[in-house]
């Protein structure tokens, strides 16, 4: 046989995980090779032996599931949350009531006659009919 020997599940000991859960992994897969009887497995684990094949189906089906055939590439990002989308509303709100103020200051101050009070307003009008009868010529 060429390539490296088999370490089956012996392999377990590298992987990251608790003590414990390298345990029943180590000892469901030498169920699965034939090392290891289900009584003497459910015996090492303290398992009853319907719970044992439950947690034999819940590894298989785990490692099924990571084998399927993915897209290639990148997985996409994940959706942005609602709270994120929720802030970024109420910036684009912000920013609209922002340009709508500058324009209302920007009518203020090239139209500054606009916002004068009555009495204001007043005293500019006298001031032009007066000022409109010193340009006229006077009447014989």
């Amino acid at each position: 046989m060429r390539g490296r020997k088999p370490t089956g599940p012996a392999a377990v000991e590298r992987l990251a995980g608790s003590a414990e859960a390298k345990q029943r992994l180590r000892v469901v897969l030498e169920t699965l090779a034939g090392s290891c009887r289900v009584g003497e497995a459910c015996a090492r684990l303290g398992l009853s032996e319907p719970r044992f094949d439950q947690l034999r189906a819940q590894v298989l089906q785990a490692g099924l599931d990571r084998l399927e055939p993915r897209a290639v590439g990148r997985p996409p990002r994940p959706a942005v949350d609602a709270q994120v989308r929720a802030l970024e509303a109420r910036v684009a709100e912000l920013e609209i009531e922002l340009r709508a103020a500058q324009v209302r200051e920007e009518i203020a101050l090239a139209l500054p006659a606009v916002h004068v009070t009555p009495g204001e307003q007043a005293k500019k009008v006298r001031r032009r009919r007066g000022s409109s009868r010193a340009r006229r010529p006077p009447q014989r």
